[in-house]
């Protein structure tokens, strides 16, 4: 008998008929013997409605009201699961983020888990029940709702699993694993069989969507070896674990396409001391997240120039954040560029080959594409392109480095 822990997002369960189908690959687990806890995201569409719902009764609602409107998703999901395994036969139980322990600092709409006391999920399973979980929330200490980010549901999961010291942990989406880039844009596509935490992390923090960014975190730091699959087949996913010599190999694993970027410029900041601590202090102290950084050099003038992206959903926040500054700082105007996107290329491999750089740069060059922005890692190169060109960029990335 094993603990399994399975997460199905909300393509899986997007309608009446693919939950039955969710409960029936449930049941096959717990028919031979396995228990299962089964963590389940908001119904595919559920939560861009609840937003936009929310949008239309003020253009930037309370945060704290925010998690109480978005955690009502996961809310619907988890009884309907539950229904369906009751309906065929098989005794379950629903739990809100709350209810099965998970506690997490007082951030609206991006909290950290804290700490999970699993007593509870352990009883019902004990008791004979697959354990249905709310996705993406929980609970402040003082008993505020919170929610854990876009994709936090892969965190649930991933927390859980670590907590429970789950025998296996499975991340059930609407695509067969992860694959070399979105099979939407570039038709051929691989599938690849395994992939390290940190060249998925750094995948997932360059806008693939297979993952969330902080859930390949966690298991990194917990050592929690996860499959990424698909809940529409029975084909084999791809394994995410720690890195492995055999992985330096390949030189570029993966090329990922983030559309969900922003770049803000604060034009004719005074060029002394202090003034870039001032300025990402502020964002920093409003929770926002800031990706690429560029400040130009001035050149025998008092004034310079600084550059940097955020992710969409930010950008007002960072906007009202940076205007709150000016008479502090001094700047003469703030510019905001929606049409932008992060082109960026993985693979541990690049630790040992040189070289990369240069063939992406000159691929993007002959492709006519301009670049606006740059950023390295040992194994990640980003570059921000115009958002009209960053799929032909992406194809002709993937081409030269891939297929």
């Amino acid at each position: 008998m094993a603990l399994i822990v399975q997460k199905y997002g909300g393509t899986s369960v997007g309608n009446p008929d693919r939950i039955k189908n969710v409960a029936r690959r449930v049941a096959e687990y717990r028919k031979r013997g396995d228990q299962v806890v089964v963590v389940v995201s908001a119904m595919s569409g559920v939560t861009d409605a609840l937003i936009k719902l929310a949008k239309e009764i003020m253009p930037l609602p309370p945060e704290r009201e925010m998690d109480m409107l978005l955690a009502t998703g996961e809310q619907q999901t988890i009884a309907l699961t539950a229904m369906a395994l009751e309906a065929s036969g098989v005794r379950a139980a629903s739990l809100t983020g709350a209810q099965a322990g998970i506690t997490t600092d007082g951030v609206h709409t991006k909290a950290k888990i804290q700490n999970i006391t699993p007593q509870k999920v352990h009883a019902l399973l004990d008791a004979g029940n697959v354990v249905i979980v709310a996705g993406f929330q929980g609970e402040t200490a003082d008993g505020r709702i919170t929610t854990l980010g876009r994709g936090g549901s892969d965190l649930t999961a991933i927390a859980l699993a670590a907590a429970l010291k789950a025998d296996l942990c499975q991340i059930y989406t609407d695509v067969d694993g992860v694959y070399t880039t979105d099979p939407r844009i570039v038709s051929n596509a691989r599938k690849l069989a395994e992939i390290s935490y940190d060249e998925l992390l750094e995948l997932a923090g360059s806008g693939a969507k297979v993952m969330q960014l902080r859930s390949v975190e966690f298991a990194k730091k917990f050592g929690v070896v996860f499959e990424v699959r698909s809940s529409l087949n029975d084909n084999p996913g791809t394994i995410v674990k720690e890195e492995t010599r055999s992985m330096e190999d390949i030189v570029v694993r993966g090329v990922a396409l983030d559309k969900n970027q922003a770049k803000l410029t604060v034009v004719g900041v005074p060029d002394k001391p202090g003034q870039a601590a001032r300025i990402f202090n502020s964002l920093a102290d409003a929770a926002i997240s800031v990706d690429m950084i560029v400040q130009n050099v001035s050149h025998g003038t008092a004034m310079t120039d600084i550059s940097f992206t955020v992710d969409k959903p930010d950008l007002l926040k960072a906007q009202k954040v940076i205007e709150g500054l000016k008479a502090e700082s001094g700047y003469r105007e703030l510019s905001v560029d929606e049409k932008i996107a992060k082109l960026s290329i993985v693979g541990v491999g690049m630790k040992s080959h040189s070289g990369v750089a240069a063939k992406m740069f000159e691929t993007l060059a002959r492709a006519g594409v301009n670049i606006g922005m740059i950023s390295t890692s040992e194994i990640k190169i980003s570059v921000i392109v115009d958002l009209a060109r960053g799929e032909e960029a992406t194809r002709a990335v993937h081409k030269a480095f891939i297929s």
